[in-house]
């Protein structure tokens, strides 16, 4: 609002201000209140609102910088592990295992990919991000996080390279993409492992 107001200017220096600041406020406060419908007052809301609003930061302080930071995969990591001893999301057993297999499934396509190729197509960040949002939602999720993610990015990264002639070796960061999906499996993760699996 205060944005609107001032004509995306500063009203003491006028100098302008990033239109980012309000749609970062924008998309934080639809998904939100999307939360707090879907969840209702349970500490399921707490908790995916916490997912929420580490998943947005994550994703565009590694857009500008091409690192996912610790101060944000660790703890969420934690706190999905912790959410889930009361079973808030999944097992904590399936909240383990999705801890492991997230940090060991991008972790191993870092290793293939290395030495087939002699070049890093990732970085240890997006393990940890994968791993916090498979110690969340459990095992059953990551299917879905990694093939949206993976679909979403091969577009991506393609029409930056055809429309805005992206160089091919200039990196694109993989995180918004796993927290894209991650937002996705949370509030629609069941409904598409059920289509996968009667596809299958």
């Amino acid at each position: 609002m205060s944005y609107l107001a001032l004509r995306g200017r500063c009203a003491g220096c006028k100098a302008k201000i990033s239109l980012r600041y309000p749609v970062v406020e924008a998309l934080t406060g639809l998904i939100s209140a999307y939360v707090g419908w879907r969840f209702d007052f349970t500490l399921a809301t707490v908790g995916a609102l916490i997912f929420s609003w580490s998943l947005i930061a994550a994703s565009f302080i590694d857009f500008d910088t091409q690192l996912l930071p610790d101060d944000i995969t660790l703890p969420l990591l934690w706190c999905g592990l912790l959410l889930n001893l009361w079973g808030t999301y999944t097992s904590l057993e399936s909240a383990l295992i999705g801890a492991l297999a997230g940090y060991l499934s991008l972790w191993s396509v870092y290793w293939l990919f290395k030495l087939a190729t002699g070049k890093e197509g990732m970085g240890y960040g997006d393990f940890k991000l994968l791993a916090a949002i498979g110690a969340f939602l459990g095992w059953k999720m990551l299917p879905a996080v990694i093939l949206l993610s993976s679909l979403v990015g091969a577009v991506v990264g393609i029409l930056l390279i055809v429309l805005a002639r992206h160089g091919r070796q200039v990196p694109i960061p993989f995180g918004p993409y796993l927290a894209a999906a991650g937002l996705i499996a949370l509030f629609w993760g069941e409904a598409i492992n059920r289509a996968y699996l009667q596809l299958l």
